[in-house]
């Protein structure tokens, strides 16, 4: 993949296939120099820490705001919060939590040591709202799946996990526009013009003639399908090994949810339209199968990884945790910051409140009170996902450093 700058591309700004990431720090105000003075006191160097651009959304709370605060098992969220600490250091708002995570990784391990509170002692909950001012949202679930696949296209195994193509653009139009900052658009070079990157039914159409490296062939169109919207998960192949791919890029387009195309035809109830409900479908109309998956011109590239016990790696960079890590749209909510959710389970109106970490992202997330709840690997966290569909509410906990103002 090539990252190029915006000058020849300026009227690539009109597409409509781009992602918008969270913005970077404002530029620090210019101030007329001061008048000179025989003798001013030393000040002390500090490193700048920029505001938190969530103070629109945000909304100072209790500890005792917090639904099942007092009852969850903080202690069983700790190794996720460390993982958090590590990939949040690289990132903008790093040095706002560095003083945090010093005091935790010099915690960590130590004798009856008690999260609980240290979060209270360190951190202050904030109620995020949607635009409208709404507390509640919706939250869904996701899991890591397990496929069928073959290094090679053979019979039975002929749907392919495709690496990023050669010929797939990320335009960088900041160099021109810094308003623009970390906002990124894919195309591909025809002739001497730059266009949108092929929809999911022309990359199907162009088959082996989009450049590129084809990584494995599985067996199941459907499953394919989702585990491009899970965004990673493992293949086992004939010889008996296991490989893990994980979401390594995306064509540009936007997602569209084929459980919402077959309610709004009416061939699915709107409480059918879970995964299983969707899979059900494809089974029985299997002639339909590519005009449904087409519905949603998305489509996902993978890389192979290295097979390990630990989760999948998100969007923070560090391996996710089962039910205790969620995907957030990073403009609503800091990517790795501790988040408490209460909602309830798939299906259910059984309380579910615990403290999760905003380790991942998603192509359907969008919104402040919106999240992804990571079940885990296989198909009983597939059958929970796969059902999760629930109303909730998140409170984000953040050191004083990072405060909204």
């Amino acid at each position: 993949m090539r990252k190029i700058q915006a000058a020849p591309f300026l009227a690539f700004s009109l597409l409509s296939a781009c992602s918008l990431l969270p913005s970077g720090e404002p530029e620090p105000a210019v101030c007329k120099p001061c008048a000179s003075c025989p003798a001013c006191p030393p000040t002390a160097v500090t490193t700048p820490v920029p505001p938190s651009p969530f103070a629109r959304t945000f909304r100072a709370a209790s500890w005792a705001d917090l639904p099942g605060w007092k009852n969850d098992d903080i202690a069983a969220a700790w190794p996720a919060f460390m993982q958090s600490c590590r990939g949040m250091a690289s990132k903008s708002h790093g040095p706002a939590w560095k003083r945090v995570c010093d005091l935790a990784r010099a915690a960590d391990g130590k004798p009856d040591f008690n999260p609980r509170a240290f979060f209270e002692q360190n951190l202050q909950p904030y109620a995020v709202l949607t635009g409208e001012g709404e507390f509640n949202g919706m939250i869904t679930g996701y899991y890591e799946p397990l496929l069928r696949g073959s290094r090679t296209k053979v019979k039975g195994f002929e749907q392919p996990i495709r690496a990023v193509p050669d010929d797939l653009l990320t335009i960088d139009l900041s160099a021109l526009f810094p308003e623009l900052k970390d906002k990124r658009v894919r195309g591909r070079v025809e002739g001497n013009k730059v266009v949108p990157y092929w929809s999911r039914a022309e990359i199907g159409a162009r088959g082996d003639r989009l450049p590129g490296k084809t990584l494995l062939y599985v067996d199941d169109a459907v499953e394919l399908f989702f585990l491009q919207v899970q965004g990673s998960g493992r293949v086992k192949l004939t010889d008996g090994s296991t490989v893990r791919v994980n979401y390594a890029d995306q064509n540009g387009h936007p997602y569209q949810s084929i459980g919402r195309v077959l309610v709004d035809r009416g061939e699915l109830k709107l409480e059918e339209a879970s995964m299983q409900g969707i899979q059900a479908w494809a089974r029985a109309n299997p002639a339909r199968l590519d005009e449904l998956l087409n519905a949603n011109p998305s489509y996902v590239f993978f890389r192979e990884n290295p097979n390990s016990k630990d989760g999948p790696a998100g969007a923070l960079g560090v391996p996710l945790t089962p039910e205790r890590s969620i995907a957030i749209d990073p403009r609503s909510v800091p990517l790795g910051a501790p988040v408490f959710l209460a909602t309830t389970r798939p299906n259910s109106v059984q309380a579910m409140n615990r403290l999760v970490m905003a380790q991942d992202t998603g192509g359907a997330i969008k919104g402040a009170v919106r999240a992804d709840f990571f079940w885990g690997f296989g198909k009983a966290a597939g059958e929970q996902a796969g059902r999760m569909k629930q109303t909730g509410r998140l409170w984000v906990l953040l050191p004083p450093e990072a405060a909204p103002r």
